[in-house]
This record gives C-alpha cells, structure tokens and sequence, in this order.
C-alpha cells in the first residue's frame, strides 16, 4: 500500500525532494499536476510507483508548482537560511543572478511582464544585506567557451561520440540518468553557469579577494526549481577538491525570483522605489553570452559562434546559424553551420516529451543531429526577446581567468572544476524499468 494519497488524481512528492514539498491539506484534487507532469513533461506516465518502491521520481522542473491553483505544491525555500547566513558577521553572502530571474523578479512584485529589474535587483540584494552581487555573464562566457571547446574536440578528435547533447539543463540532465543512461556518453560534461561560478568564486574569486573560502556563502537566484537539486549533486564540490577543504559546497543555496520576491515583501523593502544599483565585477569585463542566457537557442548559438571562431580565428556572420522549426516536430528546431569546412546539423529540443523521441532516435541510429541543446521547459529558463548578442570569447576577463588560473579550456584544471560527470540512476525505476502509459490511461 502507497504512503502517498490520491495517486490517481495527484503527482505525489517525496518528503526529501530537494525542490518542492506538497501540503495534502490544500489540495483540491483537480488534477492539474498530474496532466502536466504525465504530459507535457512525460515523467509521470513513464514509471509504475509500485515499482519504484513507492518512491515518487521527479526531476524538479517544477512545472507542477506553477499550474497548482492552491500551492498545495510549492517551492522548497531556502532564503530563511539565507538569511541566517547574512546575520553571520563571520560570513561573507555572495549572489549570483541569472538574468532569467531579472525578468521574473519584477512581474512577480507587480512590474508587468517582461520588465528589466537589473539595477533594482541588484539594490534589493544589497537592501538584504548581500556583501557581493554578481550576474552569470562570466559564467555563462565560461560554460559556452568549455561546451565549444568539447563539441571541436568530439568533432576532430573523435574523443567521444556525437551528438553532443548540452548539460546546463539540470532537470532534462536528470531525465537523461533516469530513463536512458545508455546515452549519457553523448551529454556534454561543461557544467551549467551556475556550475562553474561556484566554484570559481570560491578559487579564483576567493584568491585575487584575499578572501577565505569557508568563509563565503554562495547563493544562486534563477528560475529553476531544478537548481536546487543541481547543487546538491555530490560531484558540484570542485572547489573541496581544489583547495581539500572538506565538506564545502560549490554553491550553498538555490532561491527562485518568486522565494526572493516573497523574502522581499516580508522584509517589507520597496522594490520599485529602491535607486538602481550594479553589480560586482567577478574577473572584469562585459559578458558576451549573458543577454541571451535563458532564452530558448542561446546555448546552441552561442557554442556554434565560439567553436566557429576556434577554428577560424573569425567571428561568424549575422546570417551564420538560423534555426528553422523541424516540419512535423513541435518543439523542435534545427540549424546547419560550417565550421571550417567542417558541416554540422544543429537541433534546439524543448519539452521532455521531445527530448523522449531524439533519444530514442539516437538508440536507434537515426538521429541526424550533431549538436543538440535541450530544455525541459518550453520556451528556455526565460521568455525574453530582442536582447542583443556578443561573443563569449570576446569577454576580457574570461581572457584573464584562462592565463592567469584555468590556462585554457578543456585543461586539468579546468576539467576538474568547470566539467562533470553523470551516472545511471534507471535503477530508481524499479525492476519493471520505464512504463509508459497509453494515452487513453492519460485521459482521465
């Protein structure tokens, strides 16, 4: 007998679910998680619970939390330890803000959608007590300098195979463990930005600062639930490695736009009457793949520019990489390129339910892709448009931190601290593996 209720009405949550949690009493058994968990994102109708030993799996897209009338499902939130550190005098509280989280921050304190929060984000933070206020510009210049440098390697030296799928997504990483482990060769081992500014920060941030690393308290703001897991997968400890200081984190903390939006209500701050403020340069110079960080393609345009400019030692043209929805394949969207002779087939893969149908094309020996990045969430981490774009190895201070601390990409250092790896987690199905429930088992 399940210790979850109502599992045919309701996707049931584990209590360790680093996440989301579920509060039974308020929910009004409508069904709303259950359709978007078995349909949009395929998880729910993939598995049998008797078989996973009533154990509830769940990559912590959390896509329930939003369509869930009476958050009876909600975020799993983290910003009263936040807090508690910042109160910490022998602490030093550094944020990272995705730009993602910019844009939900201010609708979710009546801004209107779309509203560019930068500044006031920045100054809010800072109203909390924040001692240092980054963005993942560099980061995001880092990880897409590390992915392109992979996908050449792959490409010329034949040193893993192809496609090669991106890994910044950390639910559709989960997904690819869970139910196809066999492709996880294929999944690019650049961590996401959030991944490689942890430990960065507390290495080469820490070292140029003077600043002691047990002393800084790392905190992400995005819009991913999923970040709270990514953090606590037991390899994003780079920097314990490093410095062998054991038990320390790359990243502390995970707070979404809407925990900071509900930490700064009751905090009582004004957000739209605080003065601007900037952000902390973490190395120095401008990012160049931060404006379009989040937005569905980014990454895929971004390492196709960067990989094109390490072979050729150019910069590509405006016209270089258009992505063109796939006739037939909603969700999906793919893009030619040559880089220096060398032709590949790009795809841009939203939704896991699309990812589900590549993967099995791959298994298969059909797929015709060379370079996939894929999103759980239709629409990428952000739904902005009109952004402009530069080029991530035009970033000056990615330039620094490559001669002076991670000499160049794909280096030991820089595989050991900014790259991961994945293992098999289809053992969590049970021993009945992946069941898919028919469509007329959906309907209800």
């Amino acid at each position: 007998m399940s210790i979850h209720d109502f599992t045919d009405i309701h996707i049931p949550v584990d209590c360790h679910n680093p996440a989301i949690v579920r509060n039974d009493k308020l929910c009004i058994k409508c069904g709303a998680c259950r359709r978007i968990c078995e349909r949009d994102m395929a998880i729910g109708r993939l598995y049998d619970m008797e078989s996973s030993r009533d154990c509830p799996i769940c990559i912590h897209c959390g896509q329930c939390t939003y369509v869930c009338p009476t958050e009876s499902i909600s975020e799993r939130y983290e910003y009263q330890k936040v807090k508690k550190a910042i109160l910490n005098i022998n602490k030093i509280v550094i944020f990272t803000m995705s730009p993602s989280a910019r844009l939900g921050l201010g609708e979710a304190l009546g801004l209107g959608p779309g509203a560019f929060t930068e500044g006031k984000m920045a100054a809010s933070l800072r109203a909390l007590g924040a001692d240092y206020v980054f963005g993942t510009g560099f980061a995001a210049d880092l990880s897409i300098m590390e992915e392109a440098s992979e996908l050449i390697d792959r490409l010329v030296n034949k040193t893993r195979p192809l496609p090669q799928f991106t890994g910044s997504c950390p639910a559709w990483v989960k997904f690819a463990e869970t139910f196809y482990p066999g492709t996880l060769s294929h999944l690019s081992t650049a961590k996401s930005p959030i991944g490689m500014q942890g430990p960065t920060i507390k290495t080469y941030f820490a070292w140029r600062r003077g600043i002691n690393p047990e002393q800084i308290v790392n905190v992400a703001v995005t819009p991913c639930t999923a970040k709270k897991f990514e953090i606590r997968r037991k390899e994003m400890n780079a920097a314990s490695r490093e410095l062998n200081i054991p038990e320390m984190r790359d990243m502390d903390y995970v707070i979404t736009a809407r925990e900071l939006a509900k930490w700064l209500k009751e905090e009582g701050i004004d957000f739209a009457g605080l003065k601007d403020s900037s952000y902390d340069s973490l190395m120095g110079g401008k990012t160049g793949a931060e404006p379009v960080c989040g937005n569905a393609g980014s990454v895929l345009e971004a390492a196709a520019s960067t990989a094109f400019n390490l072979m050729t030692g150019k910069n590509p043209g405006e016209d270089f990489l258009k992505l063109h929805h796939v006739p037939g394949r909603e969700g999906i969207k793919s893009a030619e390129a040559d880089l220096n002779g060398t032709h590949i087939r790009l795809a841009l893969v939203q939704g896991m339910d699309n990812a589900k149908q590549v993967l099995e094309e791959l298994i298969s020996g059909k797929c015709e892709y060379d370079y996939i990045e894929v999103l759980a969430c239709r629409g990428g981490c952000s739904e902005a448009r009109g952004m402009s774009f530069r080029f991530s190895h035009e970033n000056p201070g990615i330039k620094e931190v490559y001669k002076e601390f991670y000499q160049k990409p794909l280096s030991p250092r820089a595989e050991d601290l900014l790259h991961s790896s994945y293992h098999s987690r289809y053992d969590d199905l049970g021993p009945r593996g992946i069941v898919e429930k028919k469509q007329y088992e959906l309907e209800g």
